[in-house]
């Protein structure tokens, strides 16, 4: 049986991430913040405490947005980077990965988007997509895949109340679907990654927006 540990697996995409995996027969140990802390060098070795050999590694725990840059702080820009940046990159370091393993972490449609009120979690999600692509060739002689699943918006149990009406109107306005994106959505997308037969994708980033950007421009909008 393979083993898979997702990293903020009690809510959200995370948990719905972990059940969409044991689903396929694997062995999934949940990452919980209030048991281990990413934003700390200790949470990271905690995280991993006692996994002798992985699977698969989902980086799905991330810092929620600060900002815009007029009212970010140092504290909350390092925060955000120790989470979303430092966090997923020493986890795949201390990870002990068996080969033909599979990596894959989770980033935002927010990378090729210019929202003001999130330039600072973009930044860590374009790093995230950067160390993606450069670990997969480092980790491919061994088999080892690494991908990004890029979300677009995604209505969960937590951040549902962002969604007001006209935002959600909005939104699904700008997508293929024209509606917005479920956790399972997400789950999907990443237990094909961690599938044998994504064994030949690696190093890509992954949209998983429902095709967001593909709706009509907004009206008078040529």
């Amino acid at each position: 049986m393979k083993t898979a540990l997702v990293t903020g697996a009690s809510r959200g995409i995370g948990a719905a991430i972990a059940r969409r995996l044991e689903k396929d027969g694997i062995n999934v140990l949940r990452h919980d913040s209030g048991k281990a802390d990413l934003s700390t060098m200790e949470g990271v070795d905690k995280a991993l405490e006692g996994i002798d050999s992985l699977d698969i590694l989902v980086n799905n725990a991330a810092a929620a947005p600060g900002g815009p840059i007029e009212t970010d702080t140092p504290e909350g820009f390092d925060h955000l980077f120790a989470v979303n940046v430092r966090a997923p990159y020493f986890l795949i370091q201390r990870a002990r990965m068996n080969d033909g393993g599979r990596i894959i972490n989770i980033s935002s449609v927010a990378t090729r988007m210019a929202n003001p009120a999130q330039t600072s979690f973009a930044m860590t999600k374009g790093a995230l997509e950067t160390m993606s692509r450069t670990l997969a060739l480092q980790l491919g002689p061994r088999g080892i895949t690494v991908n990004v699943v890029a979300p677009g918006a995604t209505r969960t149990a937590d951040n549902s109340a962002i969604f007001t009406p006209e935002l959600k109107t909005a939104i699904e306005a700008l997508t293929a679907h024209q509606r917005l994106g479920t956790a399972e959505d997400i789950a999907d997308v990443v237990a094909f990654l961690a599938s044998d037969d994504a064994r030949w994708v690696t190093g890509q980033v992954l949209d998983a927006s429902g095709g967001l950007f593909l709706g009509p421009p907004a009206q008078g909008v040529q």
